[in-house]
């Protein structure tokens, strides 16, 4: 708890311009965007050519460009760093499928999230298409499955980042897994 707090309050002080805070946090940060982009790597294919460190980079690269938010607190934070990480991830997709010519779209493993589908592998532009569409019809349950999904929060977390129970949490959680595995298995 007091670590989640020195977290927050140096988050703070760094927006308001102290420039030694984000040095006091840095491996906080570091250490959370390394289990973050682990996760994520681990769900995608061997073939992949993004390494650990290049996402990790990448993604703290675009937070600290981010630095007049209004970070509110750690949970916030990560939050903002789970959609940097799947923007990362579509966007490196993107550019193989693009240069492969349409072909070969990277694979995201749904072993954890658990979108309960008999496929261990989805395509992560297809995945991001569906939570695109999600967020058209019900943007709570999309913002939901980004921040467990893509930025690994716990229910608890994500009820504080969206200020709402850990109940509805998982119950928006299970619906949401529902509509993206017809989503998926429509295409």
């Amino acid at each position: 708890m007091a670590a989640t707090q020195e977290v927050t309050r140096n988050l703070i002080e760094w927006r308001n311009g102290n420039e030694a805070a984000i040095e006091k946090i840095l491996p906080v940060v570091y250490s959370e965007l390394k289990r973050s982009a682990r996760r994520n790597l681990r769900r995608e294919r061997a073939d992949v050519s993004i390494q650990t460190i290049e996402l990790i980079n990448e993604a703290y690269l675009k937070l600290v460009d981010q630095r007049e938010s209004d970070w509110q607190n750690r949970a916030h934070f990560f939050a903002v760093a789970a959609r940097v990480m799947r923007n990362v991830l579509v966007d490196h997709a993107r550019s193989r499928q693009f240069a492969k010519r349409g072909g070969g779209a990277t694979k995201v493993s749904t072993d954890e999230v658990l979108i309960a589908s008999p496929e261990r592998d989805v395509n992560v532009i297809d995945l991001h298409e569906a939570l695109t569409n999600l967020s058209k019809l019900d943007e709570r349950k999309s913002r939901i499955v980004e921040l467990r999904y893509f930025g690994g929060l716990s229910v608890e977390e994500t009820a504080e980042v969206m200020g709402i129970s850990g109940i509805t949490v998982k119950r928006e959680w299970l619906k949401a897994k529902a509509w993206l595995y017809q989503a998926l298995h429509e295409k």
